[in-house]
């Protein structure tokens, strides 16, 4: 299947839910970027202390990395929420949060995202190209973590690697093809940000879809 038919099915899986992927970005916006700004904002003694100041109290600088590794979850689940629409599903606001149950699931996720960090880190300290292309190899990690919850954070970066192989340079040509549209998109102020990123990701979704779940059999 070639790159043009990953991003035509892409484009078909989210027919008639453009609205709600708008909608779903929104949220993840207000709760990535808008929120922890109000709390620092706050923190800071209101927007005029904020605008004027150097650097944010610690209390800020505290509550925004204890939020950043909550928020890892979340942003796992819009991989999620993006190969249910591959799938054919339909895309609602609550599937944002689905990565936060069961009870232990989120701890698991933030575990892996850490361990996933660390391995690209020490590949990178190589040479920046080891890190990317271990980035690459690592990329199918939490979507395999998706269709097989019994994996260990170990297994599914290992279970990424072995899948990978022979795919790393199709992912990178992929994340290519979309960079006319990053343009476009930051020429639109980052409107067009909205409509682009669910494309990526439920193009990134097609990927793991096409060349990696079908590897299931042979695996097993």
């Amino acid at each position: 299947m070639t790159l043009s038919m990953l991003r035509r099915q892409a484009r078909q899986a989210l027919k008639g839910k453009w609205g709600a992927a708008v909608l779903f970005m929104l949220v993840y916006f207000f709760m990535s970027t808008l929120v922890p700004t109000i709390i620092e904002m706050l923190a800071s003694g209101g927007w005029n202390a904020w605008i004027e100041q150097e650097n944010p109290p610690i209390a800020a600088s505290i509550f925004n990395l204890l939020y950043s590794f909550a928020l890892i979850p979340l942003g796992i689940a819009m991989y999620w929420a993006f190969l249910d629409v591959y799938r054919g599903q339909h895309l609602h606001v609550s599937r944002m949060f689905s990565a936060y149950t069961p009870a232990k699931l989120p701890f698991k996720l933030i575990g892996t995202s850490i361990l996933f960090g660390i391995f690209v880190f020490l590949w990178s300290l190589l040479l920046i190209i080891p890190g990317i292309v271990k980035s690459f190899a690592y990329s199918q990690t939490f979507f395999l973590l998706k269709d097989h919850p019994e994996y260990s954070a170990l297994q599914a970066i290992t279970e990424s690697k072995k899948r990978m192989k022979g795919y790393k340079w199709k992912l990178f040509l992929l994340y290519l093809s979309f960079i006319g549209w990053g343009l476009l998109s930051i020429l639109t102020l980052g409107i067009g940000l909205l409509w682009l990123i669910p494309y990526i990701y439920t193009s990134l979704a097609a990927f793991y879809e096409e060349f990696i779940r079908t590897q299931e059999t042979s695996v097993e």
